[in-house]
């Protein structure tokens, strides 16, 4: 399985996963050596516990290069002898990113900065909200914003909306940026792999409401949020990213809430940044993250 891309730049990012086995890297490295390519960095793993390889490399064409559309066709005769599913990135896109967002706007307001910054090479297609409170932060950034509100009984049509409109912007990143809403399992489905939400607690610890106030009333030393893709299981997703601070007992409730939330900024960012860089892999319900160059 592949997709070829076309660029102007000569950096790209190979990602491929398949069955453990011998050969592999030295057939990618001699595939890529062959066509004068440049290995910037090189990361792979063998799970032992699946029997699953995974691997990434950052390559450059070089002067002798094919160009990437040629080089992704031949591929295909690697990709066959070991199964594998992989594809040429280019870097130089945007991932076309859709923001989904309620009433809290620390996450939105960190993505934002950082993409405004160019810490990572997004396009934020909309962002959608179920309530109208983020609207001037979001159109002072010349984005789209959308307004979709939810009941019980408008839950369905809703979520049939929003998938329209992810269909309608391309969008290939769906980021919940503290979305108060918890998604069908048939939306989770369709999203499966491109769906990144920050949960406000160390998970697995404390999942659902107030994790802050659980957190509390257990007396812990430690606070965390964790970023993960969103699945049919609340809050079990493939943990991408976590971020700890050190706590005491003189925090209370309130407290763990304001320190709490630059946590959930960085662990969200971190995923959104290895996503879109091509760091992350699933591997059943968990996730392999190359930190590499």
């Amino acid at each position: 399985m592949m997709a070829a891309v076309t660029s102007n730049t000569d950096n790209f990012i190979f990602t491929g996963t398949c069955r453990a086995g011998s050969g592999v890297v030295a057939a990618v490295s001699s595939f890529l050596a062959d066509r004068d390519c440049y290995i910037c960095a090189l990361e792979q793993f063998d799970d032992e516990s699946t029997d699953k390889f995974f691997m990434r490399a950052v390559f450059r064409r070089q002067e002798n290069s094919p160009p990437i559309e040629k080089m992704a066709e031949a591929f295909a005769e690697v990709s066959d002898k070991f199964d594998m599913s992989w594809k040429f990135h280019n870097p130089a896109l945007a991932v076309k990113t859709l923001l989904l967002v309620s009433k809290y706007d620390h996450c939105l307001d960190d993505l934002l900065y950082r993409r405004r910054k160019g810490e990572f090479k997004i396009e934020v297609t909309a962002v959608v909200s179920n309530h109208q409170d983020l609207r001037p932060m979001v159109e002072r950034e010349g984005i789209r914003f959308i307004h979709l509100p939810v009941t019980k009984d408008t839950k369905s049509q809703q979520e049939d909306r929003l998938l329209e409109i992810i269909g309608e912007t391309e969008s290939e990143l769906v980021v919940l940026a503290r979305y108060m809403q918890i998604l069908s399992n048939n939306l989770t489905e369709k999203l499966a792999g491109r769906c990144i939400n920050i949960h406000h607690s160390f998970l697995p610890g404390f999942k659902g409401a107030k994790p802050y106030h659980q957190a509390y009333d257990r007396g812990v030393k430690v606070i965390g949020a964790t970023a993960h893709y969103v699945t049919s299981d609340l809050d079990e997703g493939p943990i991408i990213e976590q971020i700890l601070t050190r706590v005491d007992h003189g925090y209370g409730p309130e407290h763990l809430v304001r320190v709490g939330r630059d946590n959930e900024c960085m662990a969200l960012a971190k995923a959104v940044k290895y996503h879109i860089e091509r760091r992350v892999f699933l591997d059943g319900n968990k996730t392999v993250v190359f930190l590499g160059g």
